[in-house]
C-alpha cells in the first residue's frame, strides 16, 4: 500500500508542476514528511495529512478517489480505480485542479478509505450530520485537540490522586424544577409532542451516559464548594473522549474556566476562540476560509464547551452571562454553586434554556468508612479475638464518632467531612503524615465550630504537602523542590500569589507567569523597565565602543552611563503610554514567530491598524530617545572637556544633534517595529501548551525577535543616518558624521534597542525583569518563580489549566490569600461572624473575603490597597 501511495503522490505532484517545497508551503506539511511519503519510507499514513496534500495539489473527485483506493489497498484494476482513471480533465501532463465555472468536489480521503463508494460499510447511503465529511485540516486539528485534552486531564487526575485508592463517590439528584428548563424544551420537542422521561440520576461512573441521554446536549452541574464539581468535570471529559457515541466523536470536550469571561465586552464565541488559542497555540494555524483552526473548530461545532466555575464570575456579570448562553443553542456543560446559579436564574427570569440540571449530593459516613481507612497505615486495634489483635485504622475513633456520636464534635465533623475537598484535606493532613493523629479532630475545645475545623484543615494542607514530599533529583541537576521545602516561606509565597489574583471588581483564578509582574504598581513597573533598558543600552554602548571607537576608558564609561538612561527614558515613555491606554494585553505570550519569508496570506492578515500602532510607538520612542541622546552627548562632552553648558555653541550643537537624532531614530524605529507585523507567521506547535512549555516557546520567540530587530535596526540607523546627514548638509552646512559614526551608533542602537524592546514589550522580557529580578530582590517571590510554581503543581497545591496555573481549589486560594493579608501590615485581619443555624459559616464583619460555602460574602472585594499588595 505504501508504495502505491508514494508513487501516486509523486505522479500527481509532478503532473501539477509543483516542487516538494511548493506543496509544503501550500499544505503546511513539512518537506521532510512529503519526501518520506513519496519515497515509501512511511507506512503509517495519516489520512488528515493526505487530505492536506490533496487540497494543496488541487485534486478533484477522480484523483481523490484514486488516492483513497491506493490508501485502502484496492487493486489497480478495480472498478473504482478504473472509473477514476478516465475521468474528464485528468489528461496526462495537465494540472488537476478546479476547472473554471465549477466548484471542486470535496471528497475526502478519510471518508473514501473508511467505507465503500456507496456510503456505509453495508452499502447503504449515510447522510447523517455526524457522518458528513469534515475538512481534512479540521479533522486533524480536532484529533490533535482531543489527544491534548485527554493527555492533560489524565495527568491532572493522576496529580490529584483521584484513583488512589479509588475515586470518592460523587452522586447527584435532579435539581429543583425552578432551576431546570421544561422537559419539552430539554428534549427539543415540537408543539404537542409529549415529553418522555429522562433519567438523570447517577454517580461518577455514569456521568457520560447521563449527559448523552439529554437530547439538547446542555447540562448544568450544581454543588456547594468542594462538593466534587471539578473531579466530575474531569471524569466527564475523559469519558466522553473514550465514548464511541457519534455526538462524542464529533465534538471534543474542552474545559474552560468561565470565571474569566466578561460577557459585556466579549461574545461567547470570541472568548472560546481566545481561550483555545492561549491554551493550544497550534490552533493559531489557518484553516478553511483563512480563519484560525480554533475559530474553525468553534464555528464548525466541533468543540463541546465545558464551562467550569459559573459562580466565580463577578456578581454583576452572571445575569449577562446567562442571557448570552440562552441566546445560543450550542451544546455545553456548565458548573456552578447552587446559590449563585439560582440568583442568576432569578435575575434573568429563566434557567439555562434546553439544559438538564443535576445537583451533587453530600458524602455519607458509610462513604468515609470505606475510603479513609484505606488511605492510612494499619494499626493494631484494642478489640481482640482471643490473643490476636484485629487490624484497625487511625481513623477508627473519628469514624465511630460519625456513626454513633451526638455531641458538638459529631455535629462539626458531620458538617465538614461531607465534601470531597475536606475529605482530601483530612487525608493529606493525617493519612499521609506519620506524626499526626486524626483523633485530634474530636477536640471540641480546640475546634468549637464548623468554621474553626474547616480552617484547621485548610491551614494544615500546605505545611503537610511541603513536609511529606522528598526531593526528586533530576539527571545531572540539583534535587527539584529542595529549595522550597520550607513550609513557612512556601506558604508566604503562595499567599502572595493568591492575593495577587484579587481585584476590586472580582477575583481571578488563572495564575499566569506573564502577569506576575502586574502585582507591582504601574509606576513601579515603568521604573523597573526604564532601569532594565538603560542597563542593556549602556552595556551595548560599552561593548561596541571597545571595538569601534578609540576613546579613553573613562570617557567611554561616561558615555555609556549617560546614553543608557536616555534610551531607557524613551522606552519607558512608550511603555507607560501603552500600559496606561490598556494595551497591557499586547504583552501576553506571542503566538507568532518571525520568518524572513512572508506569504501573501500572512501580509493580508495583518491589519493596517496594527502596523500604524507599531509605527507610531516607534516614532514616539525614537523621538524621545533622540532628544535624550543629544542631551547625553552634550553632557558627556561638557564633563570631559569642561565646556560650559550655557555656551551658545554648546546650545546650538545640542539643538542640531536633537534634530539629527530625531530624524534618524524616529523613522528608523517606527518603520522597523511596524514592519515586524509583516514578518510574522503562525507557529506550528504540535504539543499541548503548559506554563513551562509556553515559557520556553516564548523565550525562543524573544530570541528570534532580538536577532531580526538587531540586524534591522542596525542597518536602518547606520544607512538611514548617513543619508539623513547627507541631506541635511545641503541645508545646514558641514556636519560631523562619518562612516565610523554610522557604524558605531547603528550597532549600539541595533543591539541595545533590540534588547530593550524584548525586555519592555514582550511577555518573556517582562517576566525576566519583573518576576525573575525585581520581585525576588524585593523578597516577594522566590529566586526562580517558574521552578517554584512547577514544584507547587507537583505537590498538588496548584493545578495546570492549559498555559496557566490555578489553585487546587477556590477555598484554598481564599484561605491562603486571607492568611497573607492578615499577616501584612497594610491589611486588617479577617473577622468572621457567628455560624449560621444550618452550620455554614456566617457573613464577614471586616473587609476581607470569606472561604465559606457560598453566599454574597464570597464575592465581596477586599479593602485596602486593591491588588497591589
Amino acid at each position: 500500500m505504501a508504495e502505491d501511495v508514494g508513487a501516486l503522490l509523486r505522479r500527481l505532484r509532478e503532473r501539477a508542476g509543483l516542487t516538494q517545497e511548493q506543496v509544503a508551503e501550500r499544505s503546511g506539511v513539512s518537506v521532510r514528511t512529503i519526501r518520506r511519503l513519496e519515497n515509501d519510507r512511511s507506512t503509517n499514513h495519516r489520512v488528515a495529512t493526505l487530505n492536506l496534500l490533496a487540497d494543496a495539489l488541487g485534486l478533484e473527485e477522480g484523483d481523490r478517489l484514486l488516492l483513497a483506493a491506493a490508501l485502502a489497498g484496492s487493486p489497480a484494476g478495480s472498478p473504482a480505480v478504473a472509473a477514476t482513471e478516465t475521468a474528464p480533465g485528468h489528461d496526462a501532463g495537465t494540472r488537476s485542479g478546479p476547472r473554471p465555472g465549477r466548484e471542486p468536489t470535496q471528497v475526502q480521503v478519510q471518508a473514501q478509505a473508511a467505507a465503500p463508494p456507496d456510503g456505509t460499510p453495508d452499502g447503504t447511503p449515510d447522510r447523517t450530520p455526524d457522518r458528513l465529511p469534515v475538512h481534512g485540516r479540521l479533522a486533524e486539528a480536532a484529533e490533535e485537540l482531543a489527544v491534548e485534552v485527554r493527555r492533560r486531564w489524565r495527568r491532572e487526575e493522576a496529580q490529584r490522586r483521584v484513583h488512589d485508592p479509588f475515586p470518592l463517590p460523587v452522586r447527584w439528584t435532579p435539581a429543583p424544577a425552578a432551576l431546570t428548563d421544561r422537559a419539552e424544551n430539554i428534549q427539543r420537542l415540537g408543539p404537542g409532542e409529549p415529553p418522555r422521561a429522562v433519567d438523570l440520576d447517577g454517580d461518577l461512573r455514569s456521568l457520560a451516559e447521563v449527559y448523552l441521554r439529554i437530547p439538547s446536549g446542555r447540562l448544568v452541574v450544581l454543588g456547594r464548594a468542594g462538593s466534587g464539581k471539578s473531579v466530575l468535570t474531569i471524569r466527564l471529559v475523559l469519558d466522553l473522549l473514550e465514548s464511541r457515541a457519534p455526538a462524542a466523536q464529533r465534538r471534543v470536550p474542552v474545559v474552560f474556566s468561565v470565571g474569566s469571561w466578561d460577557p459585556t465586552t466579549t461574545a461567547l464565541r470570541d472568548w472560546l476562540v481566545g481561550r483555545l488559542l492561549r491554551d493550544h497555540p497550534h490552533l493559531a494555524r489557518r484553516g478553511p476560509g483563512g480563519a484560525t483552526l480554533a475559530a474553525a473548530l468553534v464555528d464548525g461545532d466541533l468543540v463541546l464547551p465545558v464551562l467550569d466555575g459559573f459562580d466565580e464570575m463577578g456578581e454583576g456579570l452572571r445575569r449577562d452571562a446567562l442571557d448570552a448562553l440562552n441566546a445560543t443553542a450550542t451544546p455545553l456543560v456548565l458548573t456552578s454553586r447552587r446559590d449563585e446559579y439560582a440568583e442568576a436564574v432569578r435575575a434573568a427570569h429563566a434557567p439555562l434554556v434546553w439544559a438538564g440540571c443535576i445537583e451533587l449530593s453530600d458524602l455519607t459516613p458509610e462513604d468515609l468508612a470505606d475510603y479513609l481507612p484505606r488511605t492510612a497505615r494499619a494499626v493494631p486495634s484494642s478489640a481482640r479475638t482471643g490473643d490476636d489483635a484485629v487490624p484497625g485504622s487511625a481513623w477508627d475513633a473519628v469514624l465511630t464518632e460519625l456513626r454513633t456520636g451526638t455531641g458538638p464534635a459529631h455535629r462539626n465533623l458531620a458538617a465538614v467531612l461531607t465534601t470531597p475537598l475536606m475529605v482530601v484535606l483530612a487525608r493529606t493532613l493525617y493519612s499521609e503524615s506519620g506524626d499526626r493523629d486524626p483523633a485530634e479532630l474530636l477536640d471540641g475545645e480546640r475546634f468549637p465550630s464548623v468554621r474553626s475545623l474547616s480552617e484547621h484543615l485548610l491551614a494544615g494542607f500546605v505545611p503537610a504537602v511541603y513536609r511529606r514530599r522528598a526531593p526528586e533529583r533530576d539527571a545531572g541537576g540539583p534535587p527539584s523542590g529542595a529549595r522550597y521545602a520550607d513550609a513557612v516561606r512556601a506558604e508566604r509565597w503562595l499567599g502572595r500569589l493568591a492575593h495577587h489574583l484579587v481585584r476590586t471588581d472580582r477575583e481571578r483564578h488563572d495564575l499566569a507567569w506573564w502577569q506576575l509582574g502586574h502585582e507591582l504598581s504601574r509606576t513601579a513597573r515603568t521604573v523597573a523597565l526604564v532601569l532594565a533598558t538603560a542597563v542593556v543600552v549602556a552595556l551595548a554602548d560599552w561593548s561596541v565602543g571597545l571595538l569601534l571607537v578609540p576613546l579613553p576608558a573613562g570617557e567611554l564609561l561616561l558615555q555609556g552611563a549617560l546614553m543608557g538612561p536616555a534610551a531607557g527614558l524613551g522606552f519607558g515613555a512608550v511603555y507607560a503610554m501603552v500600559d496606561r491606554s490598556g494595551g497591557a494585553a499586547a504583552f501576553e505570550p506571542t503566538r507568532f514567530r518571525l520568518t524572513l519569508r512572508a506569504s501573501r496570506a500572512g501580509l493580508g492578515r495583518r491589519s493596517l491598524r496594527t502596523f500604524l500602532a507599531r509605527l507610531g510607538q516607534g516614532l514616539i520612542g525614537g523621538t524621545v530617545m533622540g532628544i535624550g541622546c543629544a542631551c547625553a552627548l552634550t553632557l558627556q562632552r561638557a564633563l570631559a572637556t569642561g565646556a560650559p553648558l550655557a555656551h551658545p555653541d554648546v546650545v546650538s550643537g545640542t539643538l542640531i544633534n536633537m534634530l539629527v537624532f530625531v530624524l534618524i531614530f524616529g523613522p528608523a524605529a517606527g518603520l522597523v517595529f511596524g514592519l515586524m507585523a509583516a514578518l510574522e507567521a503562525p507557529v506550528d506547535v504540535s504539543t499541548a501548551a503548559t506554563p513551562v512549555s509556553l515559557l520556553a516557546s516564548n523565550r525562543a520567540t524573544a530570541g528570534r525577535q532580538f536577532l531580526v530587530l538587531s540586524v534591522a535596526l542596525t542597518l536602518a540607523i547606520a544607512f538611514g543616518g548617513y543619508l539623513v546627514v547627507a541631506a541635511l548638509r545641503t541645508v545646514m552646512g558641514p556636519l560631523n558624521w562619518g562612516v565610523q559614526d554610522s557604524l558605531f551608533i547603528g550597532t549600539v542602537c541595533g543591539l541595545g534597542g533590540a534588547a530593550a524592546y524584548v525586555l519592555a514589550f514582550t511577555a518573556w522580557g517582562q517576566w525576566i525583569v519583573l518576576a525573575r529580578v525585581w520581585l525576588p530582590l524585593a523578597g516577594r517571590l522566590p529566586a526562580d518563580p517558574a521552578a517554584f510554581l512547577d514544584d507547587a503543581y507537583r505537590r498538588g497545591v496548584l493545578r495546570q489549566t492549559g498555559a496557566v496555573y490555578q489553585f487546587r481549589h477556590e477555598r484554598l486560594q481564599h484561605h491562603l490569600g486571607r492568611a497573607f493579608r492578615g499577616a501584612h501590615r497594610d491589611f486588617a485581619p479577617a473577622a468572621f461572624g457567628p455560624d449560621s443555624p444550618d452550620g455554614r459559616p456566617g457573613d464577614r464583619l471586616s473587609g476581607d473575603r470569606l472561604s465559606g460555602d457560598g453566599g454574597p460574602g464570597d464575592r465581596s472585594p477586599v479593602t485596602g490597597d486593591g491588588a497591589s499588595g
